[in-house]
């Protein structure tokens, strides 16, 4: 039963005949994982807190940046540099203190996808790259849990539920393989109107709210898409796909392998020289003062060049990398960095894919680069 505190905290729900007392005893009992404290997650955190979930997990590796603040509201100016789960948690907290909060700060990995998503009733992606979005669709499938996906992209956004467990078609049902990296520009590359975030999480938390309760009828099967810029939104069928190679009838994917979940598909990244994925920074300025430097790539766009760059490095824009391979030599190491790393990382696992063995990506990128190894660079 409710609390007298309770009733009166949440009396504008239980007062909806569609959720009522019973209703929102059952947002006190649930467990959600939020993938990512971004700009989803922040308002579908807020908006989930503030509703009375009892528990809510949240799996993020990241610390909170300047452009950050544009649009993700769980964070404030003092908060910059500081983890993501630490300074969400605490305004989490001073919303809703009777929420349990439980951090993941290794993020989402192959490695504890199923473990982390049994967990949890369900699970909000809020995650802003195809390798995690793809290993959270197959997790979701393989642990049943329902995932209700969001994703961004300038004014246009998108929310779904995909819910295979109770028949409903899965990302793979819409999207089989993982796309190109340099077919899909990123948010960093297009921009995203601060605002849109705050619509399609609030739609995610509203969807999450809905199955819990058992309200309305919820995006099973179905994609909401919404353009801000012209105003309109509509709502596509989504037929579940016999064919699909995780969900269909003669599934090809039975379990997590850490392999699939790189862009390009099922290619591992290995190196026949024995070169790790990524390194640090430091690690990096030694390798680039030895006698025989690598290559240093850097796939930012222009006008992040314009502000600051690293003397030396060669400049492709990640969306051009594709198209301009024969310009890097398959036989020299090719450090790659952007912003913060996650832009350089897809990069470097294209590379991989096309045989440039010896690519690997900065960790942290430009950003990091700044205050390890160039304390008077801009920085942005």
């Amino acid at each position: 039963m409710l609390t007298p505190g309770e009733q009166h905290r949440y009396n504008r729900h239980t007062r909806l005949p569609q959720i009522g007392t019973a209703g929102q005893e059952r947002l006190r009992d649930a467990h959600i994982l939020l993938l990512g404290l971004g700009g989803l997650g922040s308002p579908a955190a807020l908006y989930l807190a503030a509703a009375g979930i009892g528990t809510l997990g949240a799996a993020e590796i990241d610390t909170v940046a300047l452009h950050n603040l544009q649009r993700q509201i769980l964070f404030r100016e003092n908060d910059v540099g500081a983890s993501k789960l630490n300074a969400g948690f605490e305004t989490l907290h001073a919303l809703n203190a009777q929420t349990q909060l439980v951090a993941h700060p290794e993020g989402l990995t192959p490695q504890n996808a199923l473990a982390l998503f049994s967990q949890y009733d369900l699970v909000l992606d809020g995650t802003d790259n195809f390798p995690a979005r793809y290993l959270a669709n197959d997790a979701a499938h393989l642990t049943r849990r329902p995932l209700i996906h969001g994703s961004i992209f300038q004014f246009t956004g998108q929310v779904s539920l995909f819910d295979t467990a109770h028949g409903g078609p899965c990302y793979r049902c819409l999207f089989p393989d993982m796309p190109d990296p340099a077919s899909v520009p990123t948010c960093e590359q297009a921009g995203v109107f601060g605002a849109l975030c705050g619509v399609i999480g609030s739609l995610m938390a509203m969807e999450a709210i809905k199955l819990l309760t058992g309200s309305g009828s919820p995006l099973r099967g179905r994609l909401l898409t919404a353009d801000l810029l012209d105003s309109t939104t509509r709502t596509i069928r989504l037929p579940k796909n016999t064919a699909c190679p995780l969900c269909g009838t003669t599934p090809r994917i039975t379990e997590i392998i850490p392999e699939n979940y790189i862009f390009g598909g099922s290619c591992p990244v290995a190196s026949n020289d024995g070169l790790p994925l990524e390194i640090s920074c430091e690690t990096a300025h030694e390798w680039l003062s030895g006698l025989t430097p690598p290559i240093l790539l850097d796939v930012r766009e222009n006008d992040e060049v314009a502000i600051c760059k690293i003397p030396g490095s060669r400049h492709i824009p990640m969306g051009a990398v594709a198209s301009r391979l024969s310009e890097l030599p398959k036989d020299k190491p090719i450090l790659v960095f952007c912003h913060h790393g996650q832009r350089s990382m897809r990069v470097t696992q294209l590379l991989r894919t096309k045989g440039y063995t010896q690519a690997t990506n900065i960790k942290g990128g430009i950003d990091r680069w700044a205050v390890t190894n160039a304390p008077g660079m801009a920085r942005y």
